[in-house]
């Protein structure tokens, strides 16, 4: 008998982030889960098969590991999971990310009572270097979104964590594609075909922690499709760039596929919310802010709403941290991420 739900998990290089995710998961969700793990040909594979070959004699969770052959790079070993899951819904994890423990259970009720979703967007907690915790909850309470390209353009902004990233695996079978191979957002792809076609939901409950004291260096550029565009171990100004842009050769797409014009509202939206994708580079000074900036506003357009403005003057003359700060603050007056 298939699991209800599989823990699928892209691993590269991070043998205790990895053992430190698989002991949040709570035990009492046995017999509806399945951990399934695609360990990317990294150097430490070793370590990480060790590693994982050692937690599963203390464990009665079903556990897959699959070892590629290459280095696949992160887009194709999330499709990589996809084909090797068999549970009924895949939730996606980072391998430097923590469940909620107590909360999973909760989370899998959910699935089962409205298991006619395509798509279920989590709520989930950032911790800052500081300790300051910042919770992206989205919405008061539960809310549910008909196929179509409302809920699509909706959740596409809010969905590119892919801790937590949660899919019906049967409706993502016949759309799956190499097209988006390098972007490092893949699952954006997948949401959007899904809530165009398939009832979406938002779930309030807190499932996902991520701790930027725990989180491990970004990785990406060390696969076939991504050495040319990435650098690992470093967020360099083309690479945020690029990254950024692949949000919207992703819905150039699906504006082709299905006739619409998400792209342009979709960029509206992301200016309103664009503190984060302005704040990538403030740590490397004023001049690098600048220019990465100027080439957000005419590679990108990013900057259509006053908010941007808002954004961009403040990490100017306060600097991240202050901002960061600032709007934790602000979240805990509202209680949830301001709607703007």
């Amino acid at each position: 008998m298939n699991p209800f739900v599989s823990i699928c998990i892209p691993s590269y290089n991070r043998p205790q982030e990895i053992i430190r995710l698989l002991e949040s998961i709570n035990p009492n969700c046995q017999n509806d889960i399945e951990i399934v793990i695609s360990e990317d040909n990294s150097q430490k594979r070793q370590q990480i098969v060790n590693a994982i070959q050692e937690y599963q004699k203390c464990s009665n969770f079903k556990i897959y590991l699959h070892l590629n052959d290459k280095n696949l790079g992160y887009d194709a070993n999330v499709r990589r999971l996809v084909d090797l899951a068999r549970g009924e819904y895949i939730i996606f994890m980072g391998d430097d990310d923590v469940f909620y423990t107590e909360n999973l259970p909760k989370f899998i009720a959910f699935l089962k009572k409205h298991n006619d979703l395509g798509y279920v967007l989590k709520t989930h907690t950032f911790i800052h270097k500081n300790g300051n915790r910042e919770d992206y909850k989205y919405y008061p309470t539960d809310k549910f979104f008909p196929a179509g390209a409302e809920g699509y353009q909706e959740l596409f902004r809010k969905s590119g964590l892919i801790s937590g990233f949660c899919i019906k695996r049967e409706f993502v079978l016949p759309i799956q594609t190499d097209r988006f191979d390098g972007c490092l957002i893949y699952q954006l792809y997948l949401l959007a075909e899904l809530a165009l076609n398939h009832p979406s939901a938002y779930c309030s409950i807190p499932l996902v922690i991520q701790d930027d004291n725990l989180r491990g260096t970004p990785l990406f550029g060390s696969s076939e499709t991504e050495k040319a565009l990435y650098v690992p171990g470093e967020i360099t100004v083309e690479s945020s760039l690029r990254f950024i842009d692949g949000h919207f050769k992703i819905t150039s797409f699906i504006d082709e596929k299905y006739n619409l014009k998400s792209t342009v509202e979709l960029k509206k939206n992301f200016s309103k919310y664009s503190f984060p994708i302005i704040s990538f580079q403030r740590g490397r000074g004023r001049t690098i802010f600048r220019y990465y900036c100027k080439q957000l506003e005419e590679r990108i357009q990013i900057n259509q709403t006053f908010y941007y403005y808002i954004y961009y003057y403040a990490l100017l003359l306060f600097g991240k941290n202050f901002c960061d700060q600032s709007i934790v603050e602000i979240k805990k007056i509202l209680g949830r991420t301001p709607n703007l």
